[in-house]
């Protein structure tokens, strides 16, 4: 990979990747994200995601907005439950725009007072958009009720009271306690050569004052596995299945996102797919996912079916779970498994937009940047006994929760 890795006196990171074509993308991650609100705080990260946006001590909210899109760029942001982030995406020739644009939004932002009144209901009326759409909102109540009165369980928007209790003075409170130099990247991928996006990253970031804060604090965490359901006026019933599963420094989280694939990916032929769709008809949709966490890690099965097949799609997942923790696996079906996987990370790797941001989060979890090649060797040295141990681990019946939308 032609990479560029350069840290600032500061303690900002960039990494970039020089690939050829004529559009760059690029942006700025921060590690602090909503598993570092104190309660009063709930949905304040993603808050301030949105302000950034609203005004810089050099722009108005409507220059941010015109300052990419003019050139036919765009300039975008998000929020989870551990970073946030400030991206863009713009022809090669507007790459100091870009960048010049980022940094004035993330260190000279004002969050005036009546663009927070205004932001307000944009972010209640998007909490109301949730609780319109339950296939959404059963992974947010998920999490929440297996992580409860905890941080990392809390949903990212907030609620209706927490978020009519902002103000500048909490927002500035959040970034100073979480925003700092050494938990920020800037990661790029455009055509551009290792000289100039040194010069731009040391123009436009090395002024910024150094705030280190060291390692990240390792929080107490409790998980108790419960049953729920909840009477919802809805056309289908949702569940969702699942488990605490493996931190991201976890070396078993290779074999788990194996088994995730095995199971629930994005391929058509993933066993839960094939039992549920294919051949008994029951669940359109059905999907498993593995999120791995800074101290912990939710893997979760979902489904919506009719309602009269709730109890049989239940025990056709349970089956398949079952059938993955008994049987090993097979020299070729495992062969097939891990070539699929290195399949779907190399056209990850041609998605530049998300490779940029894929760049970022690995420099600050890990401080590294594995190539396609590195993780298709970790993907091969998997064995079919891992796959087995992980499972048995993770999909313990007595450890397994449910949630489920009637």
């Amino acid at each position: 990979m032609n990479k560029v890795i350069l840290e600032l006196s500061n303690g900002i990171r960039l990494i970039h990747h020089r690939i050829p074509g004529a559009v760059g993308h690029c942006g700025l991650i921060i590690n602090a994200g909503s598993a570092d609100e104190a309660p009063v705080e709930h949905g304040i990260a993603h808050f301030i995601e949105h302000m950034l946006f609203k005004g810089t001590s050099h722009r108005k909210a409507y220059h941010i907005l015109c300052r990419l899109e003019e050139v036919g760029g765009e300039l975008n942001g998000y929020t989870t439950k551990e970073e946030t982030a400030v991206h863009a995406s713009f022809l090669n020739g507007d790459y100091e725009r870009a960048m010049e644009l980022i940094a004035d939004i993330a260190f000279h932002s004002e969050y005036p007072s009546k663009e927070i009144i205004k932001e307000k209901e944009v972010i209640l009326e998007e909490i109301n958009s949730y609780k319109d759409n339950p296939a959404e909102l059963i992974f947010d109540e998920f999490e929440e009720v297996i992580f409860r009165d905890q941080a990392i369980g809390r949903n990212i928007l907030g609620t209706p009271e927490t978020v009519r209790k902002f103000s500048q003075r909490k927002i500035i409170t959040f970034i100073k306690n979480n925003y700092f130099t050494d938990r920020m990247v800037f990661c790029s991928v455009g055509n551009i050569d290792e000289i100039k996006i040194k010069r731009l990253f040391t123009k436009y970031f090395s002024h910024v004052p150094p705030r280190i804060s060291g390692k990240k604090p390792q929080e107490k965490w409790k998980y108790e596995p419960v049953t729920i359901e909840r009477k919802l006026e809805t056309w289908q019933s949702h569940c969702i299945i699942g488990n605490i599963a493996y931190k991201h420094d976890d070396e078993r989280r290779f074999s788990m996102t194996l088994l995730n694939n095995i199971l629930g990916g994005p391929g058509l032929n993933s066993r839960l797919n094939m039992s549920l769709r294919e051949r008994k008809g029951f669940a359109y949709n059905i999907e498993s996912n593995y999120n791995p966490y800074h101290q912990t890690g939710v893997f979760s099965i979902y489904f919506g079916t009719d309602k009269q097949n709730l109890e049989k799609s239940i025990a056709a997942t349970i089956r398949e779970l079952e059938r993955i923790k008994t049987k090993k696996m097979g020299v070729v079906q495992l062969s097939k498994a891990k070539t699929q996987m290195k399949g779907y990370i190399a056209r990850g790797f041609e998605h530049h937009e998300s490779l940029m941001l894929s760049l970022g989060k690995s420099i600050f979890l890990y401080n590294r940047i594995d190539t396609l090649e590195e993780l298709c060797r970790k993907i091969d040295r998997i064995t079919a006994s891992q796959i087995m141990e992980t499972a048995n681990d993770v999909f313990r019946k007595e450890s397994l929760s449910t949630l489920i939308y009637r």
